[in-house]
């Protein structure tokens, strides 16, 4: 038996080594005499001591490996099982592992002390010690004298690779450059409370824009927009680009323009804001000198998506008026249609974002005259796709007289048979649609005008009515309202409604007052200015708000206006886009009056805040 032989026999046995280290002298003793255990064990090398266990027979190593004690066996043993350990997120975390490493690494030194093995070059393994060496244990724990012989013989443990090259130096703004890229927003869609605080003058809120930030601030495509480098919108990849035709498609398709993935990013609830006013201007060609009371009333805490507006018996002029709306709703809106029937005018604006999502408009008209040349009376109807949802508008003015209720529902049914819409754009629901009513072929429609509908009263009993009812309660005048009746009847509007009404008759006033008909025909006041609505879904559309403009008074009737929320619903790629057709010229026309009508503001102000007035003392 040779010398490494009888060394690797003794040190075999688990049990032997920890006895031996348990009945030795302190380990700082055992360090000193190392050289004088050497020679007891060479010295006991002839005979076999009765108190020690004969140890099993090693196995025969293989031709071409170089021969390695027990020691060195068991180590490589454990230094695979560590590296088993380090894929198991369980192992790694276990507790109970270092203490088996220390009483592995204790058993190792007291094996090297006892019977001196020799090292081997097997066991050095300079590759894992040259990559564990900046987080080796030596540095972790605290220096001890079994130190020295740990860093040969210890267990090795691997540590997290480290990068060949230094590290860039880091800035003091830790985001990256594509992050700091996406949250550049552009000023449109800013809070302007923040910024005004930091430069106050020149600055206001811009309401609708934040809502919109903060609605994209919580979703799904907002995550999704993150991606981007340059802009808050939602990432196109050049795949797409390369396969959409944005011709056709379904409301499953990914990427769709009018998808739900779209419609969710502009619409996270689906509902859309339509604000609706109807006048009849009397045909006078003076209009008010500001038209913010009937688009944009102070009550309003947002402006809407959509605002449409009918006129009858309109102005002479058309073009100024509809450059006076654009005037008064600003650069945020563009007019993508106008239509007209002699002097019935319907307009309709969209907010700038928007126009991408509407499809081609088209329009029709139908006259309730026996002479069809003659346009005072009759109906414009505006319909168009928005995202997956048909809308159609008309205004209306039906026959005058307050007994000519039977004259006026006959003007009802031949409009919706007449009015000829839709005609390109396909119907989004045509099993419910009917060829004698252009109303069930539309998601919603509102229709809205001067319907002429009275008060079946005298002048002397609705005033004496009025004037007992108190605040905002018109239940007794709706009593006498021949519309009313009429819809209950179901002869006229069928599948219509109509919102609670809480304002006094817009019909007859005086012009630039509000005493209703002073004139020797003594007209009974009555609501002949309404707004009614219908929609295939319940519950699609909810009032927001309805109610007359009392403070508009150049015609003998007063505005009336609505406020609602519109359900939406994703489309399809194959209706005719309108590919944000609007008109430029009004636009450019309604922007150029009011950078004037704000010059020609701030001038009167300086005018008037450099003036003086002197006095004799």
């Amino acid at each position: 038996m040779t010398e490494s032989e009888d060394d690797s026999r003794l040190g075999d046995s688990p049990a032997e080594g920890a006895s031996a280290v348990k009945n030795s002298r302190p380990l700082q003793t055992l360090l000193a005499d190392t050289k004088a255990s050497r020679q007891v064990v060479k010295l006991q090398h002839g005979g076999q001591s009765p108190l020690q266990p004969h140890p099993p027979s090693l196995p025969k190593l293989s031709q071409g490996r170089k021969s390695c004690s027990m020691e060195e066996t068991v180590r490589s043993r454990r230094l695979k099982n560590s590296q088993e350990s380090l894929s198991d997120p369980v192992e790694t975390s276990s507790s109970s592992d270092s203490l088996k490493d220390d009483r592995a690494d204790l058993l190792s030194s007291a094996s090297f002390l006892l019977h001196g093995v020799k090292s081997n070059p097997c066991s050095k393994a300079p590759g894992f010690r040259d990559r564990g060496s900046s987080l080796s244990d030596h540095e972790r724990r605290p220096h001890s004298p079994l130190d020295d012989h740990r860093g040969r013989l210890a267990k090795v443990r691997l540590s997290p690779l480290q990068p060949s090259g230094p590290l860039p130096a880091l800035e003091k703004n830790l985001v990256s450059a594509s992050l700091r890229s996406t949250n550049r927003i552009d000023r449109d869609c800013l809070d302007y409370c923040v910024s005004a605080r930091e430069n106050p003058p020149g600055l206001h809120r811009n309401l609708s824009d934040s809502r919109l930030l903060d609605n994209m601030g919580s979703g799904r495509a907002s995550v999704n927009s993150m991606r981007s480098n340059y802009s808050v919108l939602n990432p196109i990849r050049p795949q797409d680009v390369r396969n959409r035709s944005f011709l056709e498609g379904s409301v499953l398709g990914s990427g769709a323009l009018l998808g739900p993935d779209e419609l969710d990013r502009y619409f996270p609830d689906r509902r859309l804001g339509v604000y609706i006013a109807t006048w009849n201007m009397q045909g006078e060609k003076g209009l008010p000198t500001n038209l913010d009371d009937l688009l944009l009333p102070t009550d309003s805490e947002f402006a809407q998506d959509f605002y449409i507006v009918g006129v009858q018996e309109g102005c002479p002029d058309r073009r100024e008026w509809e450059t006076r709306l654009q005037e008064t709703l600003g650069p945020y809106y563009v007019m993508i249609y106008a239509a007209a029937h002699g002097v019935l005018y319907l307009t309709v604006f969209v907010r700038r974002d928007l126009i991408w999502f509407c499809s081609e408009v088209e329009h029709a008209t139908v006259t309730t005259r026996i002479i069809s040349q003659i346009k005072t009376k009759g109906a414009v109807g505006v319909g168009f796709t928005f995202f997956g949802t048909s809308f159609l508008f008309i205004t209306s003015h039906f026959t005058s007289g307050d007994a000519k209720v039977y004259e006026r529902i006959l003007d009802y049914n031949k409009i919706i048979e007449a009015l000829a819409l839709p005609k390109s754009l396909p119907d989004t629901n045509p099993y419910r649609s009917s060829a004698s009513d252009v109303t069930t072929r539309y998601d919603q429609v509102f229709w809205f005008g001067d319907f002429n509908f009275r008060l079946s009263k005298d002048r002397a009993d609705v005033e004496a009515i009025m004037n007992q009812t108190a605040g905002d309660d018109t239940t007794p005048l709706l009593e006498l309202d021949q519309l009313s009746s009429e819809m209950k009847d179901g002869s006229v509007f069928k599948g219509f409604q109509e919102a609670q009404i809480h304002f006094r008759p817009t019909y007859k006033f005086d012009i630039g007052c509000d005493v209703y008909d002073t004139t020797s025909k003594q007209r009974t006041p009555s609501y002949t200015d309404r707004i009614l609505f219908r929609s295939r879904q319940v519950d699609d559309i909810k009032v927001v708000k309805y109610s007359s403009c009392s403070s508009i008074k150049t015609s003998d009737h007063r505005p009336v206006i609505g406020v609602f929320q519109v359900k939406l619903r994703p489309g399809r790629d194959n209706i005719p886009l309108g590919a944000g057709q609007f008109d430029r010229t009004l636009y450019l026309e309604g922007i150029r009056r009011r950078i004037s009508r704000e010059l020609k503001r701030r001038e009167a102000m300086k005018n008037q805040s450099s003036s003086t007035i002197c006095t004799i003392s």
